[in-house]
């Protein structure tokens, strides 16, 4: 029996660039209406998703080449797993809205691959031009998000800086205050740009994703709790430690 395609040959299959502004349809399936509103909602997706991106690299980056961990640090088996969790999570709870369309798209790609085998299947052609326009037209929460996201970045990043030249050698176990950047005012400034970093996706996301209060909720949940542990740990090892900072934020905590 001779298969016959859904839609006419010349259309039948879109790269991911036209599916995602939404000029073409999917590859095998029903033909959708692809409104503005849609279209803005799946590119303030992509956004979002780029600013986690950057943080999850440069952190890996940190971790590997700022830090000078002491030869006795120890990570616990729960706080291990809960990152693996959380990474693993967090884009997905970022792209929650787009998830069904996501895999309706990538079943159609496994459908037409299984129909028309590898030799007729169409090499997959990305329009840059076609990528990168849409995120030209993003509103200005997304903008003032990102703006928010950089600031933290920063400040984390300086923070780090003066984190990993605290123990220049790595055999050492010597351990002195912190000083500098908001270290003056916190004992755990790195927390507290990390705290920023994720109000700027919040509010980069639009804030009508319940699945993003989530996250940001879990941040603050997480990091208040270690900040807290750490000023305490601060306070006791160190007897000339400035009784003036507080623990993740100023005034507050």
């Amino acid at each position: 029996m001779k298969m016959t395609p859904l839609l006419p040959e010349p259309s039948s299959y879109s790269t991911i660039a036209s599916h995602l502004v939404g000029s073409n349809s999917f590859s095998i399936g029903s033909v959708r209406s692809r409104t503005m509103e849609h279209k803005y909602r799946v590119w303030r997706t992509v956004f979002v998703l780029l600013l986690m991106e950057i943080q999850v690299l440069r952190r890996l980056y940190e971790t590997e080449h700022v830090f000078h961990y002491s030869p006795s640090a120890r990570m616990h088996i729960v706080g291990y797993l809960t990152g693996l969790f959380y990474y693993t999570a967090a884009p997905i709870s970022l792209a929650s809205s787009c998830l069904p369309e996501a895999t309706d798209y990538l079943q159609g790609q496994i459908a037409e691959f299984i129909v028309k085998g590898r030799a007729r299947t169409p090499d997959l052609v990305i329009d840059y031009s076609s990528l990168l326009k849409p995120l030209l037209k993003l509103g200005w929460c997304q903008w003032i998000g990102a703006v928010i996201f950089i600031w933290g970045s920063l400040h984390q990043i300086r923070c780090h800086a003066i984190l990993g030249s605290l123990r220049e050698h790595k055999d050492s176990d010597e351990y002195v205050i912190p000083c500098g950047d908001w270290f003056s005012r916190v004992s755990c400034p790195h927390y507290l740009a990390e705290l920023v970093i994720y109000l700027g996706v919040l509010i980069a996301s639009g804030g009508s994703d319940i699945s993003v209060w989530f996250l940001f909720i879990f941040v603050i949940t997480n990091l208040s709790f270690a900040a807290v542990q750490t000023h305490r740990w601060y306070l006791q090892k160190f007897e000339d430690y400035p009784r003036s900072r507080y623990a993740i934020i100023p005034f507050v905590l």
